[in-house]
């Protein structure tokens, strides 16, 4: 557990810190706002991928949906508690170098980060203290930019909307039930909880869509609009 959890102190911010030392070498004219916000995202990448191939790994080696237990399960849960930890404070991180660059008084940051970072805030402190006790470079106009978002739309209604009912389903096969049963054989609170987990979820995915619209709007149609 403490090898773990050092292990990931160590392992985020370090990897941090050689990205935005790489980028600053390999593109020297890239302001440190641009280095800092890339660096941020290729981290939580990092992460994402360890944290979905952690979950493949552990569903394939469970049997049991209800009983199953898996030793990588609990030992990732001490590696999330420091890439929570570093990636509030690498929000901040770009939201100080953003106040910087546009010349605002640096007593506005900590406001500003609060004010528009409040649901992944509240996002971060739930796992650290409930579960636990994305424009780049302004390149919105190219392929490469479009196809991402596209990908990130599938991916967070793959692995954060479609994840409730999938498990639903796992139970409802193992214990002989259609999907539209289980809600009704499983205790109360479970469902309730599953509500306030998804809740979320959905409300952001309703944004990315927005944000999504606005990315494949063509501007003959904002103007017609």
């Amino acid at each position: 557990m403490l090898l773990t959890l050092a292990g990931g102190a160590l392992f985020f911010p370090g990897l941090f810190a050689l990205c935005t030392w790489a980028l600053r070498r390999s593109q020297p004219g890239w302001s440190r706002t641009d280095c800092v916000m890339i660096s941020t995202r290729l981290v939580s990448s990092v992460h994402a991928v360890l944290a979905t191939g952690s979950g493949i790994f552990i569903i394939r080696s469970c049997d049991d949906v209800i009983t199953g237990r898996h030793w990588l399960a609990r030992e990732y849960v001490w590696f999330l508690i420091p890439y929570m930890i570093y990636d509030s404070y690498a929000m901040y991180l770009c939201e100080w170098c953003r106040t910087r660059d546009q010349n605002r008084a640096p007593s506005l940051t900590l406001r500003n980060f609060l004010s528009r970072n409040r649901l992944m805030i509240t996002h971060h402190a739930v796992i650290l203290f409930v579960l636990v006790p994305v424009a780049q470079l302004k390149q919105q106009h190219t392929l490469l930019y479009k196809v991402n978002g596209i990908l990130t739309l599938a991916t967070f209604l793959s692995c954060r909307i479609l994840l409730f009912p999938f498990m639903y389903w796992s139970y409802g096969r193992q214990q002989g039930l259609s999907l539209l049963q289980v809600p009704f054989s499983i205790p109360f609170y479970c469902n309730v909880a599953n509500a306030f987990l998804i809740a979320p979820q959905i409300y952001w995915f309703c944004l990315l869509c927005r944000k999504a619209v606005r990315l494949f709007d063509t501007p003959q149609a904002k103007k017609d609009g």
